[in-house]
């Protein structure tokens, strides 16, 4: 019997992946969910059982002892070098690796025109580096904010849970290392995104692309400060496609 960590702090995901493993061919398989201590509520409700909050980095070495695979559903949390190297970790990684690894890819594939999608990969001592066992290109829309396009992301990070989860845990599947070593995007990068500077000169294209890269509700992302008062003003865009033209 396989022993698997899960750990995730999305619960779109988690409930598709309970979903999936409650098939008979699941059945002799052991899955144990964790996640990060700020998403207990929410994964908990996504799971449908109490899911306990664990800190990688302290915990990483109990995880070896215990866990024959760990697969990460979007886990806020680094695993620590000493972890992939002792244990065999997989993630699924919104992102279409190596094009714009790290920190949301769909953000920065709006802005800079890169490739989107989703991809499993063996996770190693890089940031969304290790090599790939299966990837979806998600098309990217016009009139897409981060938001829609994230969804169809999701949606595609599922259909490659259903073709390649079995050959993941029982460890029969082929891998390979990117063609390339791409790019990577970190948090500070994203937050220099979101302050506008109001006498920053962009055409509309790059403008409308910045801001709705930056529009995914409920959250307020992009910002400026208002010169007259020194207030934070948040800016989302709606973007409506012409159905007449069909």
């Amino acid at each position: 019997m396989a022993k698997i960590l899960i750990v995730s702090d999305n619960p779109q995901l988690a409930t598709a992946f309970v979903t999936l493993t409650s098939t008979d061919t699941y059945r002799d398989d052991y899955f144990e969910f964790r996640c990060s201590s700020n998403s207990e509520t929410v994964m908990s409700k996504a799971v449908g059982k109490a899911t306990n909050p664990v800190i990688i980095k302290l915990e990483h070495i109990e995880i070896c002892q215990n866990f024959d695979l760990v697969i990460s559903l979007h886990c806020k949390q680094l695993f620590p070098v000493k972890m992939v190297q002792n244990v065999r970790c997989i993630n699924v990684h919104p992102g279409l690796n190596p094009f714009n690894r790290g920190w949301f890819p769909q953000v920065f594939s709006i802005i800079n025109g890169l490739p989107l999608g989703a991809t499993i990969h063996e996770i190693d001592e890089l940031l969304d580096h290790g090599n790939i066992i299966a990837q979806e290109q998600v098309e990217l829309l016009a009139w897409d904010t981060s938001k829609t396009v994230y969804h169809r992301v999701l949606d595609a990070e599922i259909r490659l849970l259903q073709q390649h989860l079995r050959s993941i845990i029982d460890n029969t599947y082929v891998s390979q290392p990117a063609s390339q070593e791409g790019n990577v995007n970190l948090k500070k990068d994203y937050n220099a995104l979101c302050e506008i500077d109001l006498s920053e000169n962009l055409t509309f294209s790059d403008a409308i692309d910045r801001l709705r890269a930056l529009t995914h509700a409920p959250y307020q992302n992009a910002f400026f400060i208002d010169p007259k008062t020194g207030k934070k003003v948040f800016v989302s865009m709606t973007l409506t496609v012409d159905s007449s033209s069909d």
